[in-house]
């Protein structure tokens, strides 16, 4: 009795081991500040040859007085977009925001299927593993800069 629970108590650790083993492969995010301003989990998607957009993504957390993204840049893209994706009736929409509200104290996430970054005209396909420089202007924090990892496609990091 005592020697099968053992059994039971080791393959769940072993199970559990493997799980985090398997979560942290990949690009590790950059988180960055600015002001109030805390970015989070920021990724985005590898490319194949001849895509001329990709999404980005990332969590943004304001420890002060609400604030907007106004844009965004990189230089792996001829231009970067802030969009959302919304429901209109059954049909799935994108369009382009002039901004991104980030509530006082709050935070908003940029994920897929919501609001998030669309690179547009990209220079060369995005390869798993690499970074992507992307700078981030926001109204009252000012410009941020950080590396976003690029994870294979269909991947996603979510670690919290």
């Amino acid at each position: 009795m005592i020697k099968k629970n053992w059994m039971g108590t080791m393959s769940r650790l072993i199970l559990c081991v493997a799980a985090g083993v398997s979560l942290s492969v990949g690009a590790h995010a950059q988180d960055a500040k600015a002001g109030n301003i805390q970015i989070t989990n920021a990724y985005t998607r590898a490319t194949v040859p001849g895509q001329q957009v990709a999404g980005g993504f990332m969590k943004i957390e304001n420890a002060g007085a609400a604030d907007q993204l106004l844009s965004v840049s990189s230089p792996v893209a001829g231009e970067v977009q802030l969009h959302e994706m919304a429901m209109d009736g059954t049909v799935m929409k994108m369009r382009q925001v002039k901004d991104i509200a980030v509530p006082a104290n709050g935070s908003v996430e940029l994920k897929p299927g919501g609001l998030h970054l669309m690179f547009m005209n990209i220079k060369a396909p995005l390869s798993a593993g690499e970074t992507v420089p992307v700078k981030l202007k926001f109204a009252k924090a000012g410009e941020v800069e950080l590396k976003m990892p690029v994870n294979a496609m269909g991947g996603s990091m979510h670690m919290h």
